[in-house]
């Protein structure tokens, strides 16, 4: 696959922690816990529909064959499954439309959205990618050429005009509000805080574990977070309305930061894994149930057997809560 000049990728080196006022962390501390109380309260419908893995593995290979950053590729992912909700709504508008009119008209046919939703997914996909890569605030912005070579190569002819006018769907189908919040913000702010609260782990090593299990959750998003379903309402087969209800958890960023957070400090030093996981609790106001629950779900789903001794079961009201408590009191 034919791509551009690589330059060098930022390196887990290359971030920097603790050079940042603590004043400045606390009020970006409480933007995302805020920022996620929001996007739990408001997860509803299809939320999370589109995460699936082969939509994931595509981004993150492209992303890579692009030489973008690791935010990047996380934006891009996010954006893409906003969009594609806001189109599944649409269409099962216009399905609904038609029914109880019984409208026969081509430009109300849900079946046509539909099909067309289908054939131009790769290059909404494509045009999700190179709209990330022009928000990382980053030298690295994907050209147009390299764009229309890529998907030549996939046996898809488009022109530059059809290219923007892709990106521009997209964006009027988020009302261009598609500077969105990525887990990777929230383990980067909470790592950050950690350092500041003399946490055993060093945080640059853990930090290039978070990158690595936080890869591997958006691979294998739906087996990690049934198996959570599953453990939380002690039942190996939940109900549909337990699944609607969880939509929430998977909204739920500051949760899977954490959780994320918790098994990297397992793995780089187990016998640090308790203070770590004190210090998250103090932090976020998330039960310590919740935290050791999904460690666990992420650890089984990446290490194996080797992981730390069950707890509890998670309360579903403590996983859909995070931060009530933290963000209510600096407000």
């Amino acid at each position: 696959m034919d791509g551009p000049m690589r330059p060098r990728l930022a390196s887990v080196s290359d971030f920097q922690f603790g050079a940042v006022a603590t004043e400045t962390i606390e009020d970006a501390l409480l933007h995302l816990a805020q920022q996620n109380e929001q996007a739990v309260q408001g997860a509803a419908g299809r939320m999370g529909s589109f995460r699936e893995t082969r939509i994931v593995e595509f981004v993150f290979l492209l992303s890579e064959q692009w030489c973008l950053e690791k935010s990047v590729s996380y934006l891009a992912v996010e954006i893409l499954e906003r969009f594609m909700v806001k189109q599944a709504e649409n269409i099962c508008r216009q399905a609904t439309v038609q029914q109880r009119d019984n409208e026969k008209t081509e430009s109300h046919d849900w079946r046509a959205l539909r099909e067309k939703l289908f054939n131009k997914f790769t290059l909404r996909l494509v045009s999700c990618v190179q709209l990330a890569s022009k928000l990382s605030f980053h030298y690295k912005i994907i050209n147009n050429i390299t764009v229309l070579n890529f998907l030549q190569a996939l046996g898809y002819l488009y022109t530059k005009e059809e290219l923007l006018e892709s990106e521009l769907d997209v964006l009027k189908s988020l009302n261009f509000q598609i500077n969105l919040p990525t887990p990777l913000a929230y383990v980067e702010m909470l790592l950050e805080v950690l350092g500041y609260n003399g946490c055993l782990v060093p945080v640059t090593q853990l930090h290039a574990t978070c990158l690595t299990l936080l890869d591997l959750v958006y691979l294998l998003h739906e087996p990690i977070y049934d198996s959570l379903l599953r453990t939380s309402i002690e039942n190996s087969t939940p109900s549909q309305l337990q699944g609607e209800k969880f939509i929430s958890v998977k909204e739920d960023f500051m949760l899977l930061a954490v959780g994320i957070i918790a098994a990297s400090a397992f793995i780089q030093n187990h016998e640090c894994w308790s203070q770590v996981m004190g210090h998250l609790q103090s932090i976020t106001g998330i039960a310590l149930a919740s935290i050791a629950e999904f460690s666990y779900a992420i650890l089984t789903h990446s290490v194996g057997a080797n992981t730390p001794r069950r707890q509890q079961p998670v309360p579903p009201h403590l996983a859909a809560r995070p931060l009530r408590a933290a963000a209510s009191s600096n407000t």
